[in-house]
Formats: C-alpha cells, structure tokens, sequence
C-alpha cells in the first residue's frame, strides 16, 4: 500500500485489523475448552458434531487464553515501535521484547503496577492478569531481561506453536516488504523458541497474513511463502507442513479426522499447517473456525491461527456476530486493533499527542 491512505483504504485497513485479532480470539476461545481432549471425548461430551458453540472455561464462556494475550501484546510492542521510530528510535524486536515483557509479568504478578509509569495502558488492563494455560517456552524464554536471538535463541530445542499463534500482527505491517515481515517474525519468535521450525513457522505465518492484508488469495499466498521459506536453512518442516496442507484441500471433503492428518497442533509446523488448511477449506468463518478446533490436539491454538487467517481475509463483518459480542475482553480487543490501524495510517497526527504518548511511552 502507499504511504498515502484514501478513506476507503483506512476503512479497509480497519476491518482487516480488527477480523484479524478478533477471529483469533474467537477461534482461540472456541477451543479453549478441549484443547488437551481427544476427538472421542470431545464428540461424547458435545455430540456428533463437536463443539458448536462456546464452552465454560477459565471460569467464563469466550474466555480467550495466553494465544490471545502474546497477539495482543505483539499488537502493543509494534506500535510503540512505530512511536519509538518517530521519537528517533527504531529496533522493533527490542520494543516487542518489552511487551513480550509485560505479558510475562501479567503471568506472575496479581494485578497491574501503577508506579510503572512506563508500562502503558494495555498492562493496566486487570483483565489479562490471568494464567491461561501458558506455554513453557514462552515462559522461560522470558524469565530474564535477556532478549533472545537468531544468533543466541532462548530454548534452541524447542518448537512449539507458541511462537505461530501470536505472530498475525507481524502481517498486518502492510507498508513492509514480505521479507521484513518475515525477518522480524522470526527475530521475535527466537525470542522464546530457538528451533529452526519454531521461528520459520512464525515467519511464514506472518507473511501469510501479509499477502491476506493485501487483498490476496490465501492459496497464493502459501505458495508464494513456500518460494520464500526455500532459500531459509532449516526451512523443510515448515515448508513440507504447508505443503501438505495444501494437498489436503485436494483429497476430499474436509473433516475431523483430514485436519488430523496434519498432526495435532503441538508444534510450530503442524499448528500452521492446521490452521491454513482449514481457512482454505471454509465455507464461512464459522464451518472454518469449527473445523479448526475440533481434533485431538491444541484446539486454541489451530483455532486462533484459523481464525486471525479469515479474519484479515474477511475482515471484521465476516465473523459470527454473536461469537464477537461474546468474546472475553471484545473492548480491549477492538480499542488496540484502532489504535494499531491508526499508528499505521495516521502517525503523522497522533504520534505528536500527550495522549497518545500516555497510551504508548516512546521509552
């Protein structure tokens, strides 16, 4: 897109941003529930079909888990990127390290820290000072100030999804070239996990939403992030999965047990592969999202990554409106998304507001 934005493309540009976290959420919280129940249980305790609806968890229904708290800060952590750039800083792995940061401290501390300042308005939500059965990873790799590398990762053995399912805001950074997107996707998700899978599959995820941001078609988008995962060393898991994915769409009507032919979710690659599948084969938001969360695996996870895919696609209007209304922290969910569409369109006017730099400290 060009640095000038007509009013049709911020409106376009908004409603990509919002179905993106949105539809994570929604898919994140659909699978909430069942995301360490086989797909027999899950059938015995909810019918033939599955899951169809929300399901009580963490105490709620809609309850979103830590997929959708590292989304939103990674949200958080680019915007205040763009601030620091404006201000006369720019390393965004550094500012997204910091909100990985303040997501941590949301995992071990009771409630929000008034005395620090610097923290902005998303770490004073209360809401999110909930454990959501976060991934060990995750928190490890952000158990100390170190910021983890390409060159020095943190947990350079593992590869779980927990890197994938927060990365769709990395795709929404619509002014960059796809191969900037995809380098600092992988740069973050080094961060907490130092396999070659686990920070790849974050990097094609994000180039995926990328192509979707721009109006492209998901098949064409996979394909064209294959050509750009073949020249990375390590890249075969992650490229084999997507192909596989691909071919999976080719073999039939798509069903429970096809998505389980992907794998469970666990890990980088398969959680990615579930995820695209699924979105490829979707009727609409809702049969997509479903899909993706019913199989014996990490139901949240393959359902957040659906879900941030057909959101961008889609945009916001696309999703079920009563999933959306009853999603846990729909007001945050939206006021960040805005706000990250406005960074994104308009810095130019409210990166020079007290307000702004309030809601965003440039530090």
């Amino acid at each position: 897109m060009s640095g000038i934005w007509g009013r049709a493309q911020q409106q376009d540009f908004r409603g990509r941003v919002r179905g993106c976290l949105l539809g994570g959420a929604i898919g994140d919280a659909l699978g909430a529930a069942i995301e360490f129940e086989s797909l027999d249980a899950i059938r015995a305790a909810h019918g033939p079909g599955g899951v169809t609806d929300y399901v009580t968890a963490y105490g709620r229904p809609g309850a979103v888990t830590d997929d959708t708290q590292m989304t939103m800060f990674t949200v958080e952590g680019l915007i205040r990127a763009h601030v620091r750039r404006d201000a006369g800083g720019w390393h965004p792995p550094t500012d997204v390290h910091r909100a990985y940061l303040r997501w941590a401290a949301t995992q071990a501390e009771w409630g929000p820290d008034e005395r620090k300042k610097d923290s902005g308005w998303l770490a004073r939500e209360e809401w999110l000072y909930a454990r959501r059965a976060p991934g060990r990873a995750c928190l490890a790799g952000l158990g100390d100030d170190r910021m983890g590398t390409l060159a020095e990762p943190k947990n350079p053995q593992s590869k779980g999804c927990g890197t994938v399912m927060r990365s769709a805001p990395f795709g929404l950074l619509v002014g960059w070239e796809p191969e900037l997107v995809f380098q600092l996707a992988v740069e973050c998700a080094a961060q907490t996990h130092g396999h070659p899978t686990g920070y790849l599959a974050a990097g094609a995820f994000a180039v995926i939403v990328h192509a979707l941001a721009h109006a492209e078609p998901l098949e064409a988008a996979v394909q064209r992030t294959l050509a750009l995962l073949a020249v990375h060393p390590g890249h075969e898991e992650t490229s084999e999965a997507l192909r596989r994915a691909l071919g999976a769409v080719r073999q039939g009507l798509p069903t429970p047990e096809r998505v389980e032919s992907l794998g469970e979710g666990w890990t980088a690659e398969e959680a990615l592969a579930i995820g695209v599948y699924c979105a490829l084969v979707a009727e609409d938001a809702r049969h997509g999202l479903l899909l993706a969360v019913n199989h014996s695996g990490d139901s949240d996870s393959t359902g957040s990554i659906c879900g941030n895919l057909l959101g961008v696609q889609h945009g916001e209007t696309a999703l079920p409106p009563g999933w959306v209304v009853g999603i846990e922290g729909r007001g945050t969910l939206l006021e960040l998304a805005d706000d990250f569409a406005m960074e994104m369109t308009q810095a130019a006017t409210v990166n020079s507001t007290a307000a702004w730099l309030e809601r965003y400290p440039a530090r």
